[in-house]
């Protein structure tokens, strides 16, 4: 990896265990951890799902996007939020900086693991179902993947020591 590119970069579906296997990457290899969405709550002193029913979808991915594109690391785990392969300048940024992992899981996993997805903060549409979103997202979260882990039947171990495999 190049100077330049020495971030790793985590994206994927709302409970596919972005934040919890980040902690532990970043543990491992020795990097910091950020997560984005913390990051967003930080800067506008709200919760996610505060944010989104203030500013409504469209206001909290300009957000999302400017945060996300702003991130300046250097040996950092970044898990970043479920929605932010919406954020064209923060996709972009993300790829120059880090190798941008997708976390890959059936939709009836996530559906299993979620429990109320407003109450995560997660963006949806009026009307717009959790597989409407997984059908989505799916192909941005491939589109701008550098690496896809499948990330089914495995524990957090076994997730990270799979992420760790496919980085060297």
């Amino acid at each position: 990896m190049n100077d330049k590119k020495n971030n790793i970069i985590l994206i994927g579906m709302p409970g596919c265990g972005k934040s919890t296997i980040g902690v532990v990457l970043a543990k491992v290899l020795g990097y910091e951890f950020t997560d984005s969405d913390l990051l967003i709550q930080r800067r506008e002193r709200k919760l996610l799902r505060e944010i989104i029913a203030e500013q409504g979808e469209e206001g909290f991915l300009q957000i999302e996007d400017a945060v996300n594109a702003a991130i300046d690391t250097e040996h950092h785990v970044i898990a970043t939020g479920g929605s932010v392969v919406y954020c064209e300048n923060a996709m972009k940024h993300l790829s120059e900086i880090g190798t941008i992992v997708y976390l890959k899981l059936s939709y009836a996993t996530i559906c299993n693991r979620l429990g109320n997805i407003r109450r995560r903060g997660v963006v949806l549409k009026d009307g717009q179902s959790l597989k409407d979103l997984y059908d989505e997202r799916t192909p941005l979260y491939e589109k701008y993947a550098n690496l896809v882990i499948d990330a089914e039947g495995h524990d957090v171990e076994g997730l990270m020591e799979e992420v760790v495999k496919a980085l060297e």
